[in-house]
């Protein structure tokens, strides 16, 4: 009886641990990179600002905490709704253009949040085509455009934005075993619609409570859409004390305030994780819905409308203003700009992916300890970008201080920054695709004779090749769109692509703005697609 490497792993978790403990350390810097901003926040309060609390609870603070529960509230009921929705559609029922719309639900995430919002602006502006041909027929402006300012457009932003997250993994339930459920329950006499509320829903709810509370976290992080449309939230509260009233401790209080927030979405997320049923069988003999008549018109008309509000009528927009001021627009800085995007997002997904494969190390194969000391050092992609940047600021102020230094306002203040934030964004390809390199695998190569660099090379790298290549790619791309941290941290000076479109659309220059919001759409398409892919999502 032959025993494989892998069953004594199994047998005995500690085994591969003991064997090759120091590659667990590799998690020691990531966890002290993670915990020092989050140590920034509470020691920051040890530093009373009594004048400037003073204004913010006079002027600021109610209008702050009622604007994120509206935010909370209604991004959250409209994702819900939405996402939910379009992922039954999609997942168990049969309609026309079902297969070319799947893929195309998902094509938002490529859009940031502050290119779908100043678009919006910009068309539903008193001088923009909507109210202009409204006045020419009508001699009128619409009410309804009208009232689309604030808050309102800000929700139907961050809705069409953020809904994909909700989609994707309900899909995902839906296909599990959703719809075997459903089919079951209808086969003991009950109605269509008792059965999805009273069965598939239930069985989905994990996955539903995962996404909205990314959606959430999202929603609370964003800057850029609620800057351009002028909503105050705490994201922009942030920025404004700090370069409005110069008190970066004040900021970084305002900061430890929006992370409460973040905290209890994480908790409810690792709630809904620990109660979520074991995976079924995929389909596990479920047949779609064939959907007829005006069912069928209206699962087609929803979908396409929704394609239509978030995807086509952006990119057409984004086109029709770049294209007459290309010339012009390429002439200028703008390749200087596109240059200076690439460079920082090369350098910094280098050091993600980096940090993405020290994580791999420290958690593959390890126990239980590990693997959440791991999540730990990954917590930082539920640090909105503001947060970061203003606890990164003050703990190279204060080291500079102690050492002598000038840190404080380098590229390397920025490159940790995106590190902290994206590295979860690296290890969870990295993680996906590590399953593959079994322990046989490495056995067999070593009683060949083959040495240990050898091995990596010839054995782990062409195993990993794919984690490694999606996890730059995201990497790559997510930092390239990466607002509040580039915008606080960024050396004098120094300007990207997501700089300029917030300087551009605070002037409302939005035609100029239109060239770099494209060519960061089509760089945001590129993991979107590898998403897709992987996700297999058109059948």
């Amino acid at each position: 009886m032959s025993v494989t490497a892998e069953h004594l792993t199994r047998r005995n978790p500690s085994a591969t641990s003991k064997k090759r403990p120091a590659r667990r350390w590799a998690l020691l810097p990531l966890l002290v990179l993670v915990s020092l901003p989050l140590l920034m926040l509470l020691l920051s309060w040890a530093s009373p600002q009594s004048d400037t609390w003073e204004h913010l609870r006079a002027h600021l603070m109610p209008l702050l905490v009622r604007n994120t529960m509206l935010l909370l509230l209604v991004v959250g009921a409209g994702v819900t709704v939405v996402g939910v929705a379009m992922a039954w559609l999609s997942a168990c029922c049969e309609y026309p253009g079902r297969r070319w719309l799947d893929p195309l639900l998902v094509l938002p995430l490529a859009f940031p949040t502050y290119v779908l919002a100043f678009i919006y602006l910009g068309v539903m502006d008193f001088s923009g085509p909507i109210q202009t041909l409204w006045r020419g027929w009508f001699d009128s402006s619409p009410a309804l455009l009208t009232a689309l300012s604030q808050p309102a457009g800000v929700l139907f932003i961050l809705i069409l934005a953020f809904y994909p997250y909700v989609y994707l993994l309900a899909r995902a339930s839906f296909i599990s075993g959703g719809l075997a459920a459903f089919e079951a329950g209808r086969s003991l006499g009950v109605g269509p619609l008792p059965t999805f509320m009273r069965v598939a829903l239930p069985i989905a709810r994990p996955a539903i409570v995962a996404g909205l509370a990314l959606a959430l976290m999202e929603t609370l992080a964003d800057f850029g859409a609620v800057s351009i449309f002028g909503f105050d939230t705490f994201t922009t509260a942030i920025f404004r004390t700090w370069y409005g009233l110069f008190n970066l401790t004040a900021a970084v209080q305002l900061a430890s305030i929006l992370m409460l927030f973040i905290l209890v979405l994480l908790l409810a997320e690792r709630f809904s994780r620990s109660s979520r049923p074991r995976a079924t069988e995929r389909r596990s003999g479920g047949h779609r819905i064939r959907l007829r008549g005006w069912q069928a018109a209206a699962a087609t008309g929803s979908q396409v409308l929704l394609v239509l509000l978030a995807v086509v009528i952006p990119l057409i927009q984004l086109v029709a203003w770049a294209w007459p001021n290309l010339p012009d627009i390429l002439g200028g800085s703008m390749p200087r700009v596109i240059g200076s995007t690439m460079l920082l997002s090369l350098v910094g997904a280098f050091t993600v992916l980096l940090g993405g494969i020290l994580l791999l190390l420290a958690t593959h194969r390890a126990p239980r300890r590990w693997v959440a000391l791991g999540e730990v050092a990954a917590l930082g992609y539920a640090i909105p970008g503001t947060v970061l940047a203003v606890a990164i600021m003050l703990s190279f102020i204060r080291f500079d201080q102690w050492a002598g230094t000038a840190l404080a306002g380098g590229l390397l203040a920025l490159i940790l920054a995106y590190l902290i934030r994206f590295v979860r964004v690296a290890w969870g390809p990295l993680d996906g695709v590590a399953g593959r390199i079994r322990p046989e695998y490495l056995e067999v190569a070593r009683s060949l004779g083959v040495s240990k660099w050898q091995r990596l090379w010839r054995v782990n790298v062409p195993l990993l090749w794919p984690g490694l290549v999606t996890a730059f790619l995201l990497a790559l791309v997510e930092i390239a769109k990466e607002l509040p941290a580039t915008l606080m941290l960024r050396p004098f000076g120094w300007e990207t692509l997501a700089v300029r479109i917030y300087e551009l659309t605070a002037e409302a220059q939005w035609e100029l703005a239109a060239l770099p919001s494209l060519v960061l759409v089509i760089l945001g398409a590129i993991p979107v697609f590898v998403l897709i892919r992987r996700a297999t999502l058109v059948k």
